[in-house]
């Protein structure tokens, strides 16, 4: 990625003129995350910045997750602000803190993990029983006695499928599953993973045309014993995905074994619970029933707390719903909202969620108070979920007319310091293309 400089809006980035781009001196920029709350990573930092200066770089892009969470921030904390700042005065080299977590937005998740990007669950069947509704997958859905394809490398026997060493460096090593499913639903597939000398890197991904469902990292270690993984996906608009278990690195070496794959349709997991991503139960006749009077207040405790809030597991027992006075055998449609996890579990902020903008502002009023530097980094970079929840859809905007009002209102922000952010999201020849996210 590389640094874009907003000087004063939006299309600044694209009309800046070559003769004042020549004229502008060349700075080198050193990136360095660090958390300030300890001393030792201050004395580790006057090392690595002095060999930096003397290098001829000007430039420190400095970031701490706690940059996000400066209101509970103590004294100490702030007296390291001040010994960094001075370091850098000494060294002669400009500070530029990151803040705006958009994308990559669990640092100010943590103030409130509900106010995360959701993907729509609608019109899912629940059935009362004992005073408690359950989800009943419509349509029933299970994975089939044998994958619809697998590469040469994997055999499959039963439930177990393995890959075993000997074979094409480079070559794929993947079988897959073709199911129906119901649009936007949430799906749990559990599979176990037993490895030996396995050099690669396994992965589960559910697909829908172009559209890669599911995103989620699993960490597989070269050899370990039979092990649990659990991922999630939603099918969005989708009436059939195909799922993968497999390798697109296979290497020839060690020994993969998949093992027991099931999938099922998801209950309530990391449910979100703000005005934009709305709880909603209603009978099959249309008849909307009141949450505290109908059924009890939901909340989902684990959903981003664990293990410590702003972080989001896939998958953990879900919530019952809970249900008054309602007949057993009643059929009930409940639509909900959870997050979508990517890659090592990133997940993004909804930026037109007035809650989340209140963050952003009292961010940068806090983070102007602390450092009083020329300049601060936007830390705009690499969305992956945007658009489906509330005040994205009524906005009749698209993600990119919305992304272009969220950086015009954290430009404003900054002003009249200078504000800077990656390129990937503004950049046609990087992440502002169609798809697949």
């Amino acid at each position: 990625m590389r640094l874009l400089s907003i000087l004063a809006t939006v299309c600044l980035f694209f009309c800046c003129s070559a003769s004042r781009a020549a004229e502008a001196p060349k700075e080198l920029w050193l990136y360095y995350p660090m958390n300030l709350a300890v001393d030792k990573n201050i004395e580790k930092a006057q090392d690595i910045w002095a060999r930096a200066a003397k290098a001829g770089y000007t430039h420190v892009l400095l970031a701490d997750s706690k940059f996000g969470r400066l209101g509970t921030m103590e004294k100490h904390y702030f007296a390291n602000v001040e010994k960094t700042k001075k370091l850098a005065a000494d060294l002669k080299l400009t500070i530029v803190p990151a803040m705006f977590d958009i994308g990559y937005s669990n640092n100010l998740l943590g103030n409130d993990p509900n106010l995360a990007e959701g993907l729509p669950v609608k019109d899912q069947i629940f059935v009362v029983e004992g005073g408690v509704a359950n989800p009943q997958a419509t349509p029933a859905i299970s994975f089939p006695n044998k994958p619809s394809f697998k590469d040469e490398p994997i055999t499959v026997e039963g439930s177990v499928a393995t890959v075993k060493p000997g074979g094409k460096k480079g070559a794929p090593a993947r079988m897959n599953f073709k199911l129906k499913v119901a649009p936007f639903r949430c799906y749990h597939i559990s599979v176990q993973i037993k490895t030996d000398g396995y050099q690669g890197k396994p992965e589960v991904k559910a697909l829908a045309g172009k559209r890669t469902l599911q995103w989620e990292n699993i960490k597989v270690k070269p050899t370990q014993d039979v092990t649990n993984y659990d991922v999630v996906f939603n099918s969005l608009e989708n009436e059939e995905v195909a799922v993968y278990f497999g390798d697109w690195s296979y290497k020839g070496e060690g020994t993969l074994t998949w093992k027991n794959w099931k999938i099922e349709e998801a209950g309530l997991v990391n449910v979100l619970r703000r005005p934009g991503t709305p709880f909603t139960v209603k009978g099959e006749d249309g008849k909307a029933y009141e949450e505290g009077k109908d059924f009890e207040k939901f909340v989902d405790p684990k959903m981003g707390t664990v293990p410590w809030a702003g972080e989001y597991k896939a998958w953990h027992d879900p919530m019952p719903l809970k249900v008054k006075g309602i007949a057993d055998g009643t059929k009930l449609k409940v639509s909900w909202y959870h997050p979508a996890i990517v890659y090592d579990g990133q997940v993004s902020g909804c930026c037109q969620d007035s809650k989340f903008r209140e963050l952003l502002a009292d961010q940068a009023k806090r983070m102007k108070q602390a450092w009083g530097v020329p300049g601060y980094m936007m830390s705009y970079d690499e969305f992956r979920t945007f658009g489906w929840d509330e005040p994205c859809r009524t906005s009749a905007k698209t993600p990119g007319q919305m992304l272009a009002d969220s950086v015009r209102e954290c430009t404003g922000l900054v002003k009249p310091e200078k504000a800077y952010t990656w390129n990937d999201m503004f950049d046609p020849y990087h992440n502002a293309v169609e798809g697949p996210y």
